[in-house]
């Protein structure tokens, strides 16, 4: 089977498959007056957001317990005329760049996990509002 072929059976296949689902309804009626189906109230989404706040919080102090004695350290081998003494600075601020990184992006998540929840709630109401008043038209156009 050459490409042209096989691709003209899939753009069909596809077709097809798109007509059948527009041209059908829910067996259980759509959207409207039932519970609301844009809903994002799941608990793990809610545990990832806080494992991320928790790693943050706890980075953000045991990841600095070791900043002070390095960078002491660092003072005393230049000052002491030690070759070394400028790769312990450049170590304390390699870690101190990588830990700030890595303290924003675990309160990226979490704020963004926030964000999103708080955004599909809005989005559920302004949904809800713009089918009631689609329904309203409904039942005049009868």
């Amino acid at each position: 089977m050459t490409f042209e072929q096989e691709w003209a059976e899939l753009r069909s296949a596809a077709a097809q498959r798109s007509a059948m689902q527009i041209n059908s309804a829910p067996a259980e009626g759509g959207g409207g007056a039932g519970a609301p189906d844009l809903v994002v109230n799941r608990d793990d989404l809610g545990a990832i957001g806080n494992d991320a706040y928790e790693l943050r919080t706890r980075l953000s102090k045991d990841g600095d317990h070791a900043r002070p004695a390095t960078f002491a350290a660092a003072i005393a081998l230049t000052n002491g005329n030690f070759a070394s003494g400028w790769a312990v600075l450049k170590v304390h601020d390699f870690w101190q760049k990588h830990l700030k990184t890595l303290l924003d992006s675990c309160a990226h998540i979490s704020n963004h996990l926030d964000y999103t929840k708080a955004q599909h709630a809005k989005d559920d109401v302004k949904i809800g509002g713009d089918l009631t008043s689609i329904s309203k038209l409904s039942e005049y156009m009868k």
